[in-house]
């Protein structure tokens, strides 16, 4: 068992593509553009958001000294989102300020509760971890709206801490994300166990702090050794 008595007195987790995801976000991305007369076929804007996905956040080069706020956050997404616009071509049918005010459209649909999902195995896990007496917790980079993402889903109460980095200036893979959430947990790295889909910003990231880090793979295209589902730390 992954999680054997006595091992650790903590679970903490990372949220996207670990314990919610969008469902069909072409399908947002594709609603969105066709409603604003941008009529492009689902599939490509399905390929085009995979690879932007791949290539600005699980493929860049981070920088762990970087600091984080609100204004960063938005200003990477809506970068990957005119990455996105660009490669479709909007250039020739928007004016500049129409390519500007869709990125910023698509950030806010992407960073409220509406469109998210939990996981099947999120609820269920997290009880049955809490019924074992583990303490559970999150560390994310995420817009300052998590919380009230994880409220509007019903697993808030579950998590303390909740460290958010555009909330503390701080984003993975910035160890010290990491150390602040230990301070707050008043807890010691070896008593916690890491869980989350990135190998740098949830591997190695935790790692350099003594934290024990675990990789779930939700995807078939992920890598390495890890987990498919949650309820494996149960078995």
């Amino acid at each position: 068992m992954l999680l054997s008595p006595g091992r650790y007195q903590a679970v903490f987790f990372d949220v996207g593509d670990t314990l919610m995801f969008i469902p069909a976000a072409q399908a947002v991305i594709h609603r969105h553009l066709a409603e604003r007369a941008l009529i492009r076929e689902e599939e490509q804007i399905g390929r085009l958001f995979q690879q932007a996905f791949r290539q600005f956040y699980y493929e860049r080069e981070l920088n762990p000294e970087e600091c984080c706020s609100p204004e960063s956050d938005r200003q990477f997404w809506t970068g990957v989102y005119r990455f996105m616009l660009d490669e479709l071509g909007a250039g020739g049918e928007w004016t500049e300020e129409e390519i500007h005010h869709s990125c910023h459209e698509l950030y806010e649909m992407f960073t409220s509760p509406a469109n998210y999902r939990l996981f099947d195995d999120v609820v269920e896990t997290l009880d049955t971890l809490r019924e074992r007496g583990f303490r559970l917790g999150i560390v994310s980079n995420f817009s300052p709206t998590l919380k009230d993402i994880l409220r509007d889903k019903g697993i808030l109460h579950y998590f303390d801490p909740v460290i958010v980095s555009t909330e503390v200036g701080l984003e993975k893979p910035n160890p010290a994300i990491f150390r602040l959430a230990l301070a707050e947990a008043g807890l010691a790295p070896s008593a916690v166990l890491y869980v989350g889909d990135h190998d740098l910003n949830d591997l190695w990231a935790p790692r350099q702090v003594g934290i024990d880090a675990l990789k779930i793979k939700r995807y078939d295209y992920m890598t390495g050794e890890g987990i498919t589902g949650l309820q494996e730390l149960l078995k």
